[in-house]
Order: structure tokens, then sequence, then C-alpha cells
């Protein structure tokens, strides 16, 4: 089934002419760039699997090409290529809304840009945003990875790491497996022995972020940083 043998009041590209792209579901919206489904299974129902497969549009976005072959309708290596073209765009336009502008004159431009690298991994990562004097991204690198309960974090390397990009700040984050997004204690012991080794040379500790599937929490706003 194909968009076209859709009512007219339920064809998606009509009713995002008609309201606006705000006005569809995350499946109207992806459907659109699907078009098509396949025999048996109409192009929202293979949306819908798509969102449920790889967790919503923020685990969508950190999807890979091979991940994407392995659907049923995704076969074909130009709806693949569309899709995937379209995921590009939306992750560089959240890195270049960070590089543009000062990261904390939008602290929920962070958390989003930390939930689609961060928010979809099935293992724990540590990250870091380094910033320069106007808070402004010059790279998010991923430093440490570890278990699905613990990770490794070496004060050093996040020195040496600061160094090499002239860092004024940095924004710490990494992820919970489970989806809570409650900082645990080791977070918190973690935080304040980064903040002190990197005040050594002079570079803020702004925040730390702890994604979950679909939330973060900044360490910042509750006060703990």
């Amino acid at each position: 089934m194909t968009l076209k043998d859709l009512p007219p009041d339920a064809r998606p590209r009509e009713k995002l002419l008609a309201r606006g792209a705000s006005a569809l579901s995350d499946v109207e919206l992806l459907a659109l760039l699907l078009r098509t489904g396949l025999a048996g299974k109409s192009v929202l129902h293979l949306a819908q699997e798509l969102l449920d497969t790889f967790g919503g549009v923020a685990g969508l976005l950190h999807t890979g090409a091979d991940d994407l072959k392995r659907i049923k309708g995704l076969g074909g290596p130009a709806k693949r290529a569309e899709l995937m073209a379209v995921l590009e765009l939306a992750r560089r336009a959240l890195t270049q809304q960070l590089t543009e502008q000062p990261a904390f004159e939008s602290p929920g431009a962070v958390k989003d840009y930390l939930q689609l690298i961060l928010g979809n991994r099935a293992h724990e990562v540590f990250a870091v945003l380094f910033l320069n004097a106007q808070n402004r991204l010059i790279a998010m690198e991923e430093l440490f990875r570890g278990t699905l309960t613990q990770t490794s974090v070496y004060p050093r390397e996040v020195v040496l790491r600061a160094l090499h990009h002239h860092a004024a700040a940095v924004v710490l984050a990494h992820n919970h497996p489970s989806g809570s997004v409650q900082p645990s204690r080791a977070d918190e012991a973690l935080t304040q022995t980064l903040k002190t080794a990197l005040a050594l040379v002079d570079v803020r500790v702004l925040d730390h972020v702890i994604v979950g599937r679909g939330k973060a929490l900044s360490m910042a706003e509750e006060g703990i940083v």
C-alpha cells in the first residue's frame, strides 16, 4: 500500500501542507520518506516497525546502513540511501547548532545532541564535549567504553584531550543503557575527580549529562556539578 491509497485527509503529505510538519506524528513523517510499503504491509506499518525496532526517532538517527538492510522493505539501496541521507542531515544540523552558538544558550540542544549520539547504545559510553571560550562546540569525543554496568574513566586522558583541543570548558556525558538517568554515587564522585583534574589546566566542567533512551538529566541543573 502506498500513501496515495490512503483517504486524502489521512495522507501525511496533504496533512503536512495543510497543517505544518509539527502536526504529523513520527510515524507519518517517516512514512513520507519511505513512500511505499510492502505487499500486505502499509507504508505506515513499515514506518512503525522501524521506530519500534530501533527505539524511536532517537534510536533511528543512530542507526547504520547495515542495520537498515535487515529490515524487510529496505533491502533496496535507493530507499536506504535516501533515509540515511536524511538521518545524517539531522545529525549535522544538531552539530552545527552547537558549533555556531554558545551551547548553554540552549541547554535543550545539548541534551538533544547527546541523546542522538548516546541514547540508543547497548553498552556504556563516556564522552566529552570540548568547548571554546565562548562555550561553542569544538569537538565531541567518545573516550571510554565499558560494560552494561560500569566504565573505567582515566582523568589523565580527559585532561590530555582537553589540552589537545585547547578547550576552555567541557561537558561530560555518559549513557545508562538501563534507561535510568539518575546519577549514582560513582557518577558524582567521577564528576568531582574530573573537575579537580581539569581545574589544574584551567578547564571548567560545565555539566555532566546522563543519557537514557528518550531522556537526559543535567547534573548541573540538579545542582550536583
